[in-house]
């Protein structure tokens, strides 16, 4: 028998003190600004526009507090999923990339060219993250065959996981998806025969500000030199 495929709506949580600084938050525990909460507030208005079947975020706390509103709206208890966690990014953690380039030119470059052949030192290799939460998401699919579940995870385990389960090459993640903004609804849909992405950074509330990506696809001439629009992904 077919099983109905589950549609996934992926969250990035909400900003954080180093996320307005564009600073690697990675593993490290960092707590939402009052921007931040502002916009979970804004994501629990959508979800009670929106119902969902069930909630699932990360086991870091930016994650828990964006989700809670939601689950207040729904009166959801949500389950936390450490494979949803970010990816540890080493020697970078609290530290801007171009802080790490000063420092390192020619690994900068490297970085920037391919992140995934070339990760930070000490980071998570990159494959390995894509591979959890992918299986993370399809484990949740198989969960709730037929129905919406909301995800609140982070920027780059969720770019990684949208290459991965749109047979994407990994290390076009940061030039494919240049950046998930916080509390955006980017809709997946999960089934035996793969997965589809329906909608990709849709702001939860009309009127949302919309932060535009600097660019990050080294074919762009001096792209690694154009300067960063605030709050956009490293």
């Amino acid at each position: 028998m077919t099983r109905s495929p589950a549609t996934l709506l992926l969250v990035r949580h909400g900003q954080t003190v180093w996320h307005a600084e564009n600073r690697y938050a990675g593993v490290s525990d960092i707590a939402l600004t009052d921007e931040g909460r502002r916009q979970a507030r804004r994501l629990g208005e959508w979800a009670a526009r929106h119902p969902v079947d069930a909630i699932r975020t990360s086991t870091l706390s930016r994650a828990i507090e964006t989700a809670r509103p939601a689950c207040r709206a729904l009166g959801l208890t949500p389950r936390h999923d450490h494979d949803l966690r970010e990816c540890d990014f080493g020697e970078v953690e609290g530290r801007t990339l171009a802080e790490f380039e000063a420092e390192h030119p020619k690994q900068g470059r490297e970085y920037r060219a391919d992140p995934v052949a070339h990760p930070f030192p000490g980071a998570e290799d990159p494959r390995a993250a894509a591979a959890r939460g992918a299986t993370a998401l399809r484990r949740i699919a198989d969960e709730h065959p037929g129905g919406r579940v909301l995800v609140v995870a982070h920027n780059t385990l969720l770019r990684l996981v949208l290459c991965e389960l749109l047979s994407i090459p990994l290390g076009a993640y940061r030039r494919v998806f240049p950046k998930l903004r916080n509390t955006a609804i980017s809709e997946v849909r999960i089934g035996e025969r793969g997965g589809a992405l329906l909608s990709l950074n849709v702001p939860c509330a009309p009127g949302d500000p919309e932060v535009p990506c600097a660019p990050d696809d080294p074919a762009v001439p001096n792209a690694a030199d154009a300067p960063r629009a605030p709050g956009v992904s490293p």
